[in-house]
């Protein structure tokens, strides 16, 4: 190998040329940095250290000729031990880099990893002499020319997108058609059982729980368990090696890269959950892995009256450091890559409140905001905000700006009160169902803003949510402390019945009413994989920390999950065909364009309209609501007007049956029936009834009616 050349500072990472690979790492307070150079992933210590030459605007960096794709490397960076002034560099400890592409080696638990001696809380005050070069985690050059073969995004209208959000391996750990070599992979995902499953469900974005690579953490280890979830990330680049059938670092991005061809084939987008509100170091008592090593106080937000502690925004020990420039352009240049080189159509970002946070508010107009507004190429994709985060004020539902949607956790409790038969939640149902006009009209955006939720990865399944009294987190190792209450109660009936077949098809109902509330909605609808079959974790609602049956989905699936899978294929389809219910505006609730029709009218079971005294009147757990289908807010591909059917959506949330009178607004009008969620058989064309008669609500129902004449 030749010696090492000057090189440049950008861009930041190992960057392959035809001569060798350029290394650039950006420290503000380091000394000087050394590239540690690894022949195997089970090297005891480096074959080179080699020292960067250059100093460039905070960035080091050297060029090395002759290195090839795959090489294993690491940082050691020297500078001042001070955990008091924010300083925790120890040239003692092999730091990955922070735009590694690959990782060549996860890190192996060992005492070694922490920058002080493992005992006293105060102990990290003073630096650990021991090496740690056989247990650190180590990056992987990669050449990232990649054959696309004419490759393009969906690039779906948000208001025709529906999101089914998924884990990597779950989905395909147990699938019986995906070969048992690719299960539980990024290769797993792109067989055409799978495509074709997602095809005729309907969905149009599949968004994956995070596959950066992370952490797996030390005390879940020591339990017997596993960091499933993911949301411990450590690299910001670095598919996740886990995921990968491929054993090469090298083939493991290229096999992420297959997935999202396979999908785009398929007309089905790839949006990812991203971590990027803190990382797997934690708190100040954390192990060295990669940015507390290279510059922890410029990564990360410490407190002004004691820098050697971490502001914690994320209840994960600590928060990146958005105040400075490297670190948005560290995840700006993440986001970028995504996109640019592995072809995702967007993100959702996980406690997004706390990116907010310049100072301690969060700052919805805050610098990482700006960038991305600015930014030509991540601007334009999917946006989803987690808009919450732990720390106060952190709650921001309805606060993103333009350009964002936002998990509707509003949403989400509304429709759960609804239908476990709370009063007092009608004007706010309403509101709801029509796209959350209180949240997002006012800063200009539309019904799409809301992505629509009954239930996510975190907190019950659907099958759970109606079948369980309280959560059952015992195998998770805490004594079921964990996770939410909050989630709790909204079952019907005994709690593991399993003989009551009337309780039995209650269940059965709700989990048809939350679908066909959720798909029947304004805004943007997101599906919990497996939801749709029925999918159990067995009462646990947390279930973080188990990668095993709890968590992965059960493809041998009974008549009841086969007859809800159909009942969702169907509704969802039906929404598809729709416009009327993926509306561009919010509705106006008076007649538009000389029409003398209003574009919606919310009714009473006597067929009447709702008055503003009976929207007050807290008793009140049925509702129906007429959206008129001429004259529609949204044009074709060549600019004209859209018109669709007048549709006519029934609920019952009483525990009894309910008298509907049909609502005869034009002469002749006649209601075909399209789905009863007491009749999962139920299809359209079967009932045709006169506008002004009645019919029956069963208990706790929904009932879908077209307009025909």
């Amino acid at each position: 190998m030749n010696g090492v050349l000057p090189g440049t500072p950008y861009p930041l990472g190992a960057t392959m040329d035809s001569e060798g690979i350029n290394f650039a790492v950006f420290s503000e307070s380091a000394e000087r940095i050394e590239l540690c150079l690894f022949d195997s992933p089970d090297a005891k210590e480096e074959a080179e250290r080699i020292e960067l030459p250059e100093r460039t605007n905070l960035v080091w960096h050297g060029h090395l000729p002759g290195l090839k794709p795959g090489q294993l490397y690491g940082y050691r960076v020297h500078g001042p031990y001070d955990p008091k002034a924010g300083h925790r560099f120890n040239p003692r400890k092999v730091v990955l880099d922070p735009y590694a592409k690959a990782i060549g080696r996860p890190l192996r638990w060992a005492d070694e990893l922490f920058g002080y001696r493992l005992g006293d809380p105060r102990e990290d005050l003073e630096a650990d002499d021991r090496d740690d070069a056989p247990w650190a985690p180590l990056a992987a050059a990669i050449d990232p020319s990649f054959d696309w073969g004419g490759d393009r995004p969906p690039a779906r209208r948000w208001r025709e997108t529906i999101i089914y959000e998924s884990h990597v391996k779950g989905l395909t750990q147990r699938h019986p058609e995906v070969p048992k070599e690719l299960r539980g992979t990024y290769a797993g995902l792109a067989v055409p059982p799978v495509i074709d499953y997602l095809k005729q469900l309907g969905i149009t974005a599949i968004e994956l729980m995070p596959v950066h690579h992370f952490v797996q953490d030390h005390q879940l280890l020591e339990k017997g368990l596993t960091n499933y979830w993911g949301y411990n990330t450590l690299a910001f680049f670095a598919p996740e090696p886990r995921y990968a059938a491929a054993k090469l670092p090298v083939e493991t991005v290229l096999e992420f890269k297959r997935m999202v061809r396979a999908l785009h084939a398929a007309g089905i987008e790839v949006i990812l959950d991203v971590v990027y509100n803190h990382t797997a170091e934690g708190n100040h008592l954390g192990p060295t892995l990669s940015f507390r090593g290279i510059d922890n106080a410029a990564y990360y937000r410490l407190t002004a009256d004691d820098r050697r502690f971490y502001m914690d925004y994320t209840g994960c020990g600590n928060t990146m450091n958005m105040t400075t420039p490297k670190v948005l352009q560290l995840i700006m240049d993440s986001l970028r890559y995504w996109v640019t080189d592995m072809h995702v159509d967007g993100f959702r970002f996980d406690l997004a409140s706390a990116l907010a946070r310049e100072f301690h508010e969060v700052d919805k107009l805050g610098g990482f905001f700006d960038i991305i507004h600015q930014d030509p190429v991540i601007s334009q994709v999917k946006l989803i905000a987690e808009p919450w985060d732990l720390g106060e004020g952190g709650y921001q539902v309805g606060n993103f700006p333009v350009g964002w949607t936002e998990w509707n956790g509003k949403y989400r409790d509304t429709v759960r009160r609804f239908w476990k038969g709370d009063t007092g939640v009608m004007s706010e149902l309403a509101t709801r169902l029509c796209g959350s006009s209180d949240l997002y009209e006012f800063s200009g955006r539309r019904p799409s803003a809301s992505i629509n939720f009954v239930t996510a990865h975190d907190g019950f399944t659907l099958h759970d949510l109606v079948s369980y009294d309280k959560k059952h987190n015992e195998a998770n190792g805490e004594g079921n402390r964990d996770g939410n209450d909050d989630n709790l109660s909204w079952n019907c009936g005994a709690e593991g019945t399993t003989d009551d077949s009337a309780v039995i098809e209650m269940r059965e109902r709700q989990k048809r009413n939350f679908l066909a509330t959720l798909i029947l909605s304004q805004g943007v609808p997101m599906l919990c994989a497996g939801d749709e079959i029925g999918r159990t974790q067995q009462g646990n609602n947390n279930a973080y920390c188990q990668d095993n049956e709890i968590s992965w989905i059960d493809w041998d699936l009974d008549d009841r999950q086969r007859s809800l899978l159909e009942f969702t294929r169907r509704i969802v389809q039906f929404r598809h065909a729709h416009p009327n219910l993926r509306r561009h505006n919010f509705f106006q609730g008076r007649p538009l364009r000389g029409s003398g029709v209003k574009d919606i009218v919310w009714l009473k079971a006597d067929g009447g309209e709702m008055t503003d005294e009976e929207w007050n009147t807290g008793w009140m757990r049925t509702l129906g609501v007429r959206l008129d289908g001429g004259g529609l807010d949204v044009m074709d591909e060549r600019g004209r007007r859209v018109t669709d059917d007048t549709l006519l959506v029934l609920f019952n949330a009483h525990h009894e049956p309910v008298s509907f009178v049909l609502p005869a607004y034009v002469p002749g009008a006649r209601w075909e029936g399209i789905i009863d969620t007491n009749r999962p058989e139920f299809k359209e064309g079967k009932e045709v009834i006169d506008g002004g008669a009645s019919v029956q609500l069963a208990a706790r129902s929904l009932r879908l009616f077209r307009l025909v004449r």
